[in-house]
């Protein structure tokens, strides 16, 4: 079986926005997700050639460069499909934190 290649939590990122709504400035997602612009650029064009988005022009707007970020259906599955295993890695990893908290609290408390 074929393994999916990983994507980064940033591209991850852009997915949960785009799900929520279609972006037209790759500079406003950059500022709603607090990275740089570049980050952006790069994560579009990666999930683009991945087919899970892709962009539009806005039809009635006269700058013919604005573009509108959409996922695709295959984006729209594949960031569900991600959700889940973004999820389960969130919560082993606070399951952990949990450990070294209660072991640290017993140290403190043993001096």
């Amino acid at each position: 079986m074929t393994q999916k290649p990983p994507i980064s939590e940033t591209e991850f990122q852009v997915m949960r926005e785009l799900a929520q709504a279609p972006i037209g400035s790759q500079r406003a997602l950059a500022r709603r997700l607090g990275v740089s612009l570049g980050s952006v650029n790069y994560c579009l064009k990666a999930l683009a050639e991945k087919g899970w988005v892709k962009a539009e022009n806005f039809r009635k707007n006269p700058q013919k460069s604005q573009y509108l970020y959409v996922l695709t259906p295959q984006g729209a599955r594949e960031k569900a499909r991600l959700t889940l295993a973004f999820l389960e890695r969130k919560q082993a990893e606070y399951e952990r934190l949990q450990d070294e908290i209660r072991e640290l609290e017993g140290e403190a408390q043993n001096g």
